[in-house]
């Protein structure tokens, strides 16, 4: 079996071999607008200037950085997970269920901590812990970040404050179909 003759990187004046496959814009997806092979340091160049959100209007930037991107229809319906696959194993019957605890009545120390971690008072509702919790990962993780792993220490105490409030609060993440 012969083995293929390296492809040349398609970077301007690179006699580097070109073993990395990248779109030919970022404007356009490389299924449609075709691929270009570059050596590893012209890929990571291209990769450092690539910007998804070149083009889009501020409102499309908006939508796609929505963290209900792709999922426009609603999913809870009449009290119910509506979901548009199926659920085989009805681990979506059971009704939501609100939440033991109250606005206001956040009673474990433990819970005024997380609360403080996520920067709430004992006033905060399920909705408001569950915004505050998205807006922070989105802050906080390194994807969001450039790669910055310097707030990994502050991610993990606000998932593990949202996991404690999530806990207090009672839901139920086993179903009760057994």
């Amino acid at each position: 079996m012969e083995t293929p003759e390296p492809q040349a990187c398609g970077w301007p004046g690179c006699a580097g071999n070109g073993e990395f496959r990248a779109p030919r814009s970022n404007r356009v997806p490389g299924d449609v607008g075709g691929w270009q092979y570059l050596c590893l340091d012209h890929v990571r160049a291209f990769n450092a200037g690539y910007n998804y959100f070149d083009g889009l209007s501020p409102d499309e930037i908006h939508a796609a950085q929505s963290p209900l991107a792709g999922w426009e229809k609603d999913v809870v319906r009449g009290g119910r997970m509506a979901f548009t696959f199926g659920d085989t194993h009805g681990l979506f019957d059971e009704p939501l269920r609100p939440s033991r605890s109250p606005p206001g009545r956040w009673a474990d120390k433990g819970d005024a901590q997380a609360l403080g971690t996520l920067g709430l008072d004992r006033n905060a509702t399920a909705a408001d812990i569950r915004r505050t919790y998205r807006g922070l990962v989105r802050r906080y993780h390194p994807d969001s970040n450039g790669g910055d792993r310097s707030h990994e220490g502050k991610l993990q105490a606000v998932v593990n404050a949202f996991t404690h409030l999530k806990a207090a609060a009672g839901y139920n993440t086993e179903s009760n179909n057994t």
